[in-house]
């Protein structure tokens, strides 16, 4: 559901949160100019919306041994409705994709994808992407370094 905010003090209420999602609703309520019954309002009635979906801690991924990312671009077979369930549908349990996109152009897909290293890697397209019937090609980009990256 997209959802437009006019807002102002909604929008401000956004941008704290996004930069601090542990903030404390009295800090809030300071930082954007209102008291804190109308901002703990404000904030319920965006996640009601759905317009704040949740919550999450960013986490190094280092943590978990993950040091290296990678973007591949996947084209498939055919762009059939079963073969996108199968894709799809084989995404979704692959611990090592961070993010999928559906794309229009020429590939059909592009993910980001953590691993340990190299070989980590060459397992994963080995053994899960590279064994699907409907991949058609796949092509890999390595991250060296992010630029920019924005959660919201």
């Amino acid at each position: 559901m997209q959802q437009k905010i006019a807002d102002p003090i909604d929008r401000r209420i956004l941008k704290a949160l996004i930069a601090d999602a542990r903030i404390s609703n009295a800090d809030l309520a300071e930082r954007v100019g209102l008291s804190p019954s109308p901002c703990l309002r404000r904030v319920r009635r965006m996640e009601e919306a759905g317009i704040i979906r949740g919550y999450t801690a960013r986490v190094d991924p280092a943590v978990d041994g993950w040091t290296m990312s990678a973007i591949l671009v996947i084209r498939l077979s055919r762009q059939h409705e079963d073969e996108i369930d199968m894709f799809e549908d084989a995404v979704r349990g692959w611990d090592e994709v961070i993010e999928c996109h559906l794309v229009a152009g020429t590939p059909d897909y592009v993910l980001k994808v953590m691993s340990s290293g190299l070989d980590s890697y060459e397992r994963f397209i080995k053994e899960k992407v590279a064994r699907l019937k409907c991949v058609a090609s796949i092509e890999t980009n390595f991250v060296m370094s992010t630029i920019k990256e924005r959660r919201a």
